[in-house]
């Protein structure tokens, strides 16, 4: 993504009712993972509420990026944004550590479960998220953790799509308009394949490696044992299929631990291990 679009008439509207939603709030404590919809939410609430009434709170562990954790850092230091940062420990569950299915909703109720007391011992009225329209069909139990924590996702009730945030965020100069979706590193694990840091660290450093290459958009290195299965926007896969690129490719991600790599000819696709356990995507 090169040139952002223009928000049309319905986005800018909506945006006034963001506004108004968050003027209508106390105070706001915001899940921040740096990523596009918590950002421009904490710029749009920052903007309502100034920065004595808002609170960009991120989660930290070992299934969160560290080029992500910098990103958000990045963020809130630019646009001014209050930020704290707070250990999650959801590896210590062996509910979320034996990856099934429902793995979200147990690293969201951790989540929560350590923003609730920061939002109490801050005076901040409400807890938000970034969920997004788009995000509301499919398998989500991460959202489930959030609505019976009581956490307010005000672009989803107001009906932001995904398009829109990023024409609203490129329209504020927020430099996540165009930036990748990246949820967290467990989500390149298949199901039932235990979470631990070094499964982690292996995607972790594979994925940061191929991004020194020079791939941009998005990018998941699949945790198959030894063998890294490697997904790409289809736009460049010709590229990196051919030697030497391929060649380089394989010899990054092998540095990463890996013995094996196949890049997908399918490309990357939202929820690949999902639908491959039969189940609908979760976005991952």
């Amino acid at each position: 993504m090169s040139t952002p679009l223009l928000p049309d008439v319905a986005a800018r509207e909506r945006e006034e009712r963001l506004v108004a939603w968050c003027r209508a709030q106390d105070s706001l404590l915001i899940g921040f993972s740096g990523g596009v919809d918590s950002a421009y939410l904490a710029c749009v609430a920052l903007d309502a509420l100034g920065a004595d009434r808002v609170l960009a709170v991120i989660g930290r562990s070992a299934s969160y990026p560290e080029a992500q954790w910098t990103r958000a850092r990045s963020i809130a230091r630019d646009f001014g944004i209050p930020v704290l940062e707070v250990d999650t420990d959801e590896l210590a569950d062996p509910r979320y550590a034996a990856n099934p299915h429902d793995r979200c909703y147990f690293c969201k109720t951790e989540l929560w479960s350590r923003l609730a007391p920061v939002a109490v011992s801050h005076g901040l009225a409400v807890i938000a998220d970034g969920t997004n329209a788009d995000d509301l069909g499919g398998h989500r139990p991460g959202a489930q953790a959030a609505r019976e924590r009581g956490v307010a996702s005000p672009l989803a009730e107001l009906g932001f799509t995904k398009a829109e945030i990023r024409a609203l965020s490129a329209a504020r100069g927020i430099p996540t308009w165009d930036q990748p979706s990246s949820p967290c590193l467990a989500s390149r694990l298949p199901h039932g394949t235990a979470v631990t840091p070094l499964r982690l660290r292996a995607v972790e450093e594979a994925e940061e490696a191929i991004r020194e290459l020079g791939v941009r958009g998005n990018l998941r290195v699949r945790h198959f044992g030894d063998l890294a299965r490697v997904e790409l926007d289809p736009g460049e896969l010709a590229y990196w299929s051919a030697s030497p690129a391929s060649d380089a490719l394989a010899a990054a991600v092998c540095a990463a631990g890996f013995t094996r790599v196949e890049l997908d000819p399918r490309g990357y696709r939202s929820g690949a291990l999902s639908v491959l356990a039969g189940i609908s995507s979760t976005g991952d």
